[in-house]
């Protein structure tokens, strides 16, 4: 079996665990109180299926998205739809980002940025996110440090279930098969399968990988990319000073 990139098996996991609207630990009404005072279009990057476009969306911002998964931007869409809201859609590999926009703010919520696994592609993100910033435009975007498992065993565990409401169920179980402390990355394989009635109907394989930063290491980055007045808050709690490494960490930076 192949590796999918959140696929359907995963966008429908999606939908159920991260809902539309549905804020994790403050942080859509963290966007929603920094964005507030944007009058320009605003661009989510790894927008996925909408659980933090819309809100925005709904609070009368100007917000475009953009995604690598088809099959996240059509669950995207789909809820877009349903509420009568029009945005425009991207489906774009962010090193490779090309629009014709340029934006006062570029947002990625979710720690989705850790999902670009290599180095040198997060440096060529960054640089794309910069030039289609406006002059003095925000870059604002969350971070955060995994969990302490690094013994690879190559066993799946953790099984976890979810339950359609048609009453399908889809199991999703995950293996560790890469950690690397000193080089700041986690490789696990999700296997994802669809049941229905007592037989498996559909399977995925999904390649998840994670790669983080310091706290004053990726303020470097940023730096480096030509960003200025970088702040880094913990919690969703702006001018906050991380404390743990249990904190969810926020960056916003400026361009020059």
């Amino acid at each position: 079996m192949s590796f999918s990139y959140y696929g359907e098996l995963c966008t429908e996991v999606y939908d159920l665990t991260k809902k539309v609207g549905q804020s994790l630990s403050g942080d859509i009404e963290y966007y929603c109180d920094r964005l507030k005072d944007c009058k320009g279009r605003i661009l989510e990057a790894m927008v996925g299926s909408g659980r933090v476009i819309i809100p925005l969306l709904e609070s009368g911002l100007h917000v475009d998205g953009v995604d690598y998964s088809s099959e996240m931007l059509a669950s995207c869409r789909r809820h877009c739809e349903a509420r009568g809201l029009k945005t425009e859609l991207y489906e774009a590999n962010l090193k490779e980002l090309s629009l014709a926009t340029k934006y006062e703010a570029i947002i990625i919520p979710a720690g989705s940025f850790l999902l670009i696994e290599k180095r040198d592609e997060s440096i060529k993100v960054l640089k794309r996110l910069y030039d289609h910033l406006e002059p003095n435009g925000k870059l604002i975007l969350d971070l955060f440090l995994p969990d302490n498992k690094f013994d690879v065993d190559g066993k799946f565990e953790g099984t976890s279930t979810f339950t359609l409401s048609n009453g399908d169920t889809i199991t999703m179980e995950e293996k560790l098969v890469e950690a690397d402390l000193f080089n700041q990355y986690k490789v696990s394989y999700l296997k994802y399968e669809k049941w229905r009635e007592g037989k498996r109907i559909q399977s995925e394989l999904q390649r998840f990988a994670l790669r983080w930063y310091g706290v004053e290491e990726f303020k470097l980055v940023l730096e480096s990319i030509g960003f200025s007045d970088v702040v880094v808050s913990a919690d969703f709690d702006y001018g906050k000073q991380p404390t743990n490494s249990k904190q969810t960490l926020t960056y916003e930076a400026t361009r020059k």
